[in-house]
């Protein structure tokens, strides 16, 4: 097993999880800024942005998971603050950048949609990055597996993915390479002619949540409301409201 401390500064342990977060947030605003230059958009406005979205982004995702799993923290009030243990949802990170985001827009009268393709294909591509540091926390994997299904994968996700005895679903590596193939696609996407503004980011809304819905149903730690599983809910609502709103640009665009 691979430990989660990646190494100390004094009494200070780092864990892989921050690490494997913080690079991802890194290379995502890097290639976000390169973006935003060739449309003519300066590096100091994508930093003004991003100093204002990415810190939404970390309080939402934390919020949104400390929210639906709030009979643990309810008695452990200080743990909220332990973001270097994991506990992050990317839903509730996605809507605290989409309100920051959108404050920050209408204040600088930006179009909000020409913001959110240029850092959709980056998002996604942060997001298959992000999903390794589930596997150095040994978390956000599936059920049980035999032993011999788990030897399809290389040695070290087999070793990291033996938790108390038993294998499991590397579902975190699932949804890394779903992500990664919609990067690709996006990637490809938008250089279309036939996408209106703000088409990119709705592709990217709707083909993630459709392989997070697929995905999440296999995980044993899905936040829950009630017997529901939060995350497919999400998913099922992002995947209808992207396609009505795809349908409806378009055919107001007369395609």
């Amino acid at each position: 097993m691979i430990e989660p401390v990646a190494f100390k500064l004094g009494t200070l342990e780092v864990r892989w999880y921050g690490v494997i977060i913080g690079t991802a947030i890194f290379l995502g605003t890097i290639l976000s800024i390169r973006e935003a230059k060739r449309r003519g958009i300066e590096e100091d406005f994508m930093l003004d942005l991003f100093i204002r979205v990415i810190p939404a982004a970390i309080i939402g995702g934390r919020l949104y998971f400390v929210i639906f799993s709030w009979d643990y923290y309810k008695d452990n009030l200080l743990q909220i603050l332990a973001f270097r243990s994991g506990g992050m949802a990317i839903h509730g990170a996605i809507l605290g950048g989409i309100i920051a985001g959108y404050i920050f827009a209408k204040r600088r009268k930006q179009p909000l949609w020409q913001l959110l393709d240029i850092v959709a294909p980056y998002l996604v591509l942060g997001q298959a990055i992000g999903r390794w540091g589930n596997f150095f926390n040994q978390e956000a994997h599936g059920g049980v597996v035999s032993k011999e299904f788990i030897s399809i994968f290389p040695a070290f996700i087999k070793d990291q993915m033996y938790i108390g005895g038993q294998y499991y679903h590397p579902a975190f590596l699932y949804e890394s390479l779903w992500d990664f193939f919609v990067f690709l696609f996006l990637i490809y996407m938008r250089r279309r002619p036939s996408l209106l503004e703000g088409d990119l980011f709705l592709l990217y809304i709707i083909t993630y949540s459709i392989g997070r819905f697929f995905i999440e149903g296999i995980r044993l730690d899905s936040l829950m409301l009630g017997s529901f599983r939060v995350a497919q809910l999400l998913s099922i609502c992002f995947i209808l409201a992207g396609i009505i709103m795809l349908y409806r640009r378009h055919r107001k665009r007369g395609k």
